[in-house]
């Protein structure tokens, strides 16, 4: 439906404009008009004829677009059609032309190019972060065109939101796509590159840990003695038992656990580093395990979820965390920071660093010196695992000088 004006728009006209039961158009001069849509968006049309056929061609979203820019618009279309050119047609030519070297195009051909390096988890979160922060503002834009102010328009976005850690990953993960442009010549340089100190800095991320051996005992105790629920209470005991990152221990799967050899094999596709981790798993581990299965052994995940309220069918990462919060223990003791407890304190009593940080699956850089670690260290990092285990239960128990147990050379 048409609302003929009594006379031409006017900004202050065409912001005032709202939405009714069904989409209506607002004539201007020459041809152009505002459609309004019934969800109250506005779209900039010009209705044009050219060799016999009458034709729209979009301009624009109202107010990002004013009238003063759509009229511009509208008189260089007008030009193009006066000299027998149709600018819709012309305008599908360009995108044709343009398409395959539009930032998402590129970025697109970046990640299928480079799916052999990285593990699925990583791959998916490169995806959900261009497509959920950056394509939609820049992914139309041709790369050789695409600005350093126009990357920091789409990190300041995420910014605004609080989230600093994101916004520094988006700009790095913005800045491979276009370095990949240049090397397959559609781009002259990184722009990125020019946006050195432009963003906030994210605040670093400490995982409070308690390293304390005496404070130790009563986390446990209190761990042990938590009245909530038997999953989350059983996930907190065997996270000091195995040093995994939460995101690891909540994924753990029954099908990932060989008690015959007592280890827990996770994957390569849940690693940060596309390797598969061997974790040896000490008697009292095995015994949690044990406990829990009648519970949750017919399912997939050993600490699925009772709430019956995650889609993913297992406890969240920051369950364990945001248990011990309520327990006391907020700004002392993170579930991540048990690898942090474990780390000093296995140092402290003269554990080799290399089974340590092997065991926290710490990736080495020497590819030489991995591949030792992963083949030498897993009977002494099995040994090393009960020797730890059997120190907390001392120490729960009272029964250890403090800080004082069997060191594996």
């Amino acid at each position: 439906m048409e609302v003929p004006p009594t006379m031409p728009l006017t900004d202050v006209k065409a912001r005032n404009l709202k939405p009714k039961d069904k989409d209506y158009k607002i004539s201007d001069e020459k041809g152009l008009f505002l459609l309004v849509k019934k969800n109250g968006s506005k779209y900039w049309r010009l209705k044009y004829r050219i060799n016999g056929s009458e034709k729209l061609l979009a301009l624009g979203v109202y107010p990002l677009i004013r009238l003063k820019q759509a009229r511009e618009k509208r008189d260089d279309a007008r030009k193009k059609i006066a000299d027998g050119v149709d600018p819709s047609l012309t305008r599908k030519l360009e995108k044709a032309g343009s398409g395959k070297n539009t930032f998402q195009a590129i970025a697109e051909e970046f990640l299928t190019q480079n799916t052999h390096k990285w593990s699925p988890s990583h791959k998916a979160h490169l995806q959900q972060c261009y497509e959920r922060d950056v394509f939609p503002w820049i992914g139309s834009r041709p790369l050789k065109d695409l600005t350093a102010p126009e990357v920091l328009s789409v990190c300041r976005r995420i910014v605004d939101r609080g989230a600093l850690e994101t916004a520094a990953r988006t700009k790095q993960f913005i800045g491979q796509a276009i370095r990949y442009g240049v090397a397959t010549g559609r781009a002259e340089r990184d722009v990125t590159q020019d946006l050195k100190g432009a963003l906030p800095s994210p605040v670093k991320t400490h995982y409070h840990a308690i390293v304390d051996a005496k404070d130790l005992r009563q986390l446990l105790i209190d761990m042990d003695n938590h009245k909530g629920s038997f999953v989350v209470r059983t996930a907190l005991q065997l996270q000091p038992l195995i040093f995994a990152r939460p995101r690891n221990l909540v994924k753990m799967e029954w099908s990932e656990i060989d008690i015959n050899n007592a280890q827990w094999v996770i994957p390569a596709e849940k690693m940060k580093k596309a390797d598969r981790h061997i974790v040896p798993l000490c008697r009292q581990a095995i015994e949690l395990l044990n406990d829990i299965r009648p519970l949750t052994g017919s399912g997939q995940y050993v600490f699925a979820s009772d709430q019956g309220v995650n889609k993913s069918g297992h406890i969240s990462r920051e369950t364990p965390s945001a248990t011990l919060r309520r327990m006391g223990y907020k700004g002392k003791q993170t579930a991540h920071g048990f690898r942090t407890t474990t780390s000093t304190l296995l140092h402290e009593q003269g554990f080799h660093s290399d089974m340590i940080e092997r065991q926290l699956s710490h990736a080495e850089r020497n590819s030489v010196k991995a591949a030792y670690c992963h083949a030498e260290y897993l009977p002494e990092r099995k040994k090393m695992m009960q020797v730890w285990a059997d120190y907390l239960d001392n120490l729960k128990a009272d029964n250890v000088i403090v800080g004082d147990f069997r060191m594996i050379q």
